[in-house]
C-alpha cells in the first residue's frame, strides 16, 4: 500500500507538472491544456512510482514503455520527461516552435523518452499492442502502458487493437481511458455514445477496472493489481475532470484546445500554487 508521505510527494509533483503544462501552452499560445491537466495524475503515478525507466538511457531495452495514444495531450508527457531528466527543462520553452523537438504531438524520432509517435487517434493503442506482441515473442518482460482518450474510443481502429490484444493474450499491456466525457465537439455521449465503456472493453476480452483518475492511491493500487494478473490485457477506465486543478477550466469543453490569455494564465498558476 502506498504510504501517506509518498502520496504527498506525488501530489506535489502533479501540481508542478500542471504548472509546466500551463506555462508551455501559454507561451506557445497553442496546445491542448484541458486534457493534459486532466491526465496529469495518471502520468505522475506511472513515471514517478510505477514504471521502470532510465532518463540517462532512454533506449534501455528493459524499460517499461509508455504510449500516449491521445497524442494531442503531449504537454503532460513533455512536462514529465523534462522533470525526470530526459532533456533540459529549458526545452519546454520551445514547445510548438519551429525547429523544436517538442511539437504538438509526440515524435519518437526526435524526443528522448518518447516511445511511440502518435497523433492520429487510434494509432497509439494499435502500436502498443504490436510492440507488446513483439516483446512477448522475444520473451521480454517489460510492461506497455497506454493512455487513450474517451473520444478516441469512437475510432474503429481502437476496437481492432482491442481484439488483437485479446487474441494474443497480451497481459503486459496496461491501458487507461481518460474518461472525462468531453471531446473537441462537446460531450462524448452526445457526439457518439460510449457507455457502458468498461463493459465494452470487457466484452472485447480485456480485464477491466473503473477508478477515480485523480486518486493516486487508487491508480497505483489498480496498476499493481493488474500486474499480478495473467492471460488478458488490462483496461482501466479512469474517470477524470478535464482541466483538473484550475477552477474555471474544469469540465469546460472550450479548454480542449484553447490557450489561456495572460490574465487567465496568472490566475491558473496562482490557483495551482495554493491548491485551489
Amino acid at each position: 500500500m502506498t504510504n501517506d508521505k509518498t502520496l504527498r510527494v506525488l501530489e506535489a509533483k502533479a501540481a508542478e507538472l500542471r504548472s509546466s503544462i500551463l506555462t508551455m501552452v501559454y507561451r506557445a499560445n497553442s496546445g491542448h491544456v484541458g486534457g493534459s491537466l486532466g491526465a496529469t495524475d495518471l502520468v505522475v503515478a506511472l513515471y514517478y512510482h510505477l514504471m521502470r525507466h532510465s532518463p540517462p538511457d532512454p533506449r534501455w531495452l528493459q524499460r517499461d514503455r509508455f504510449v500516449l495514444s491521445k497524442g494531442h495531450c503531449a504537454p503532460v508527457i513533455y512536462a514529465a520527461l523534462a522533470d525526470c531528466g530526459y532533456f533540459p527543462a529549458a526545452d519546454l520553452e520551445t514547445f510548438r516552435c519551429s525547429g523544436s523537438h517538442l511539437q504538438g504531438h509526440p515524435d519518437a524520432t526526435k524526443t528522448p523518452g518518447v516511445d511511440a509517435s502518435t497523433g492520429t487517434l487510434g494509432l497509439g493503442i494499435s502500436t502498443a499492442v504490436g510492440m507488446a506482441l513483439a516483446a512477448k515473442l522475444r520473451g521480454e518482460m517489460q510492461y506497455y502502458y497506454v493512455l487513450c482518450g474517451d473520444g478516441e474510443c469512437q475510432e474503429g481502429q481502437v476496437w481492432e487493437a482491442a481484439m488483437f490484444g485479446n487474441k494474443y493474450k497480451l497481459d503486459k499491456v496496461i491501458a487507461f481511458v481518460d474518461r472525462n466525457y468531453l471531446q473537441t465537439d462537446g460531450n462524448s455521449e452526445d457526439v457518439m455514445p460510449l457507455d457502458p465503456l468498461a463493459a465494452k472493453w470487457e466484452t472485447f476480452g480485456w480485464r477491466t477496472f473503473e477508478i477515480d483518475g485523480h486518486d493516486l492511491r487508487q491508480i497505483i493500487a489498480t496498476v499493481e493489481c493488474a500486474k499480478t494478473l495473467r492471460g488478458k490485457p488490462t483496461m482501466i477506465v479512469a474517470h477524470t475532470i478535464k482541466g483538473r486543478g484550475v477552477s474555471f477550466m474544469e469540465n469546460q469543453v472550450m479548454w480542449h484546445g484553447t490557450p489561456p490569455d495572460r490574465e487567465q494564465y496568472e490566475r491558473a498558476i496562482q490557483e495551482l500554487a495554493h491548491g485551489a
